[in-house]
């Protein structure tokens, strides 16, 4: 399998547990307070190195501070096997964190502020670009400075390798900044604010990929639609995947598990259809867990999971 290269955020996600969020000026009492490592970046890198069952084919390139979650959360992933070597440590700053309220339905509501990810500039695109040549798929996010996101797409479609983008969080992102991405894969929200399409099933979601795929000229649109499955559209395929049935704990994570899964089939050479297949696999296991990264699933319980459903 080829390296799988993970450019974005890291945040340790403080994470409340509660029935309701509070209003204005009001105090609402949670149930449950935890600390997990997060941020789309060091999550998509974890489920990519737990399916990948291969040290070292994952590396992850980013910022964090000089602080002990920064400590934290380069210890957890160097556990996971994960290439580290290319993580800044950024003195005087933060790292960065997200406080989410999860309620009992499984939805989250998640406040991040960025701290180190936003000093992400040219030096981590050069490192990404430093890297590209054994490597099958780059893994992107919004979480970090678009400049330097895009610099590192460029870099890698110049040379061939497949670049997944997950346009997360929403920006206004500058003229052309989609040009080199190979697949996006918006969820079902961010989908409906880049078509301004409401989607509310598979039909709107196939009309919104399309207006995506015209309007901006990706290769390969995948839209997730949580317990709806997922709709991708690309070159000769139109098709929606029906989803995993299972027991929602927390939906924190799920759209960076199924980009974690969707990186290593293409990297070991599936094909579309049966990398996401993979990638909703990984989504559905890590939504029946609590917790981020430490939701993320192994290839066993992924390839079980999968054969129920063959």
């Amino acid at each position: 399998m080829k390296d799988i290269i993970v450019f974005g955020g890291l945040n340790m996600d403080l994470i409340v547990d509660t029935p309701r969020l509070a209003g204005p000026g009001e105090t609402s009492e949670g149930t449950r307070f935890y600390t997990t490592p997060g941020g789309k970046g060091g999550n998509q890198a974890v489920a990519a190195a737990r399916l990948a069952e291969s040290p070292g084919s994952v590396r992850m390139v980013g910022r964090i501070g000089d602080d002990g979650f920064g400590i934290e959360m380069v210890q957890f992933m160097r556990d996971e096997g994960i290439d580290t070597s290319l993580l800044l440590p950024t003195k005087g700053v933060a790292s960065g964190v997200a406080v989410i309220f999860i309620l009992p339905d499984g939805e989250n509501h998640v406040n991040p502020v960025y701290g180190a990810n936003a000093l992400c500039d040219s030096k981590q695109a050069d490192d990404v670009t430093s890297i590209l040549s054994n490597a099958g798929v780059l893994l992107c996010q919004q979480e970090v400075p678009l400049e330097a996101t895009k610099k590192a797409i460029d870099a890698a479609a110049a040379v061939g390798v497949t670049v997944i983008l997950d346009p997360a969080p929403v920006r206004v992102v500058p003229k052309g900044f989609y040009d080199s991405v190979t697949i996006l894969t918006p969820n079902q929200v961010e989908a409906s604010s880049m078509a301004d399409v409401e989607i509310i099933d598979y039909v709107t979601a196939k009309a919104a990929a399309l207006k995506i795929r015209d309007d901006i000229g990706i290769e390969t649109v995948v839209i997730t639609l949580g317990d709806q499955g997922a709709w991708v559209e690309g070159e000769g395929i139109s098709e929606l995947l029906t989803p995993f049935q299972v027991d929602v704990v927390a939906t924190v994570a799920a759209g960076d598990a199924f980009n974690g899964g969707l990186g290593v089939g293409l990297a070991s050479g599936m094909n579309l259809l049966d990398a996401a297949r993979l990638g909703m696999a990984s989504g559905a296991l890590c939504v029946s867990k609590s917790g981020a990264q430490d939701a993320m699933a192994t290839r066993q319980e992924a390839e079980a999971l999968l054969s129920r459903y063959s």
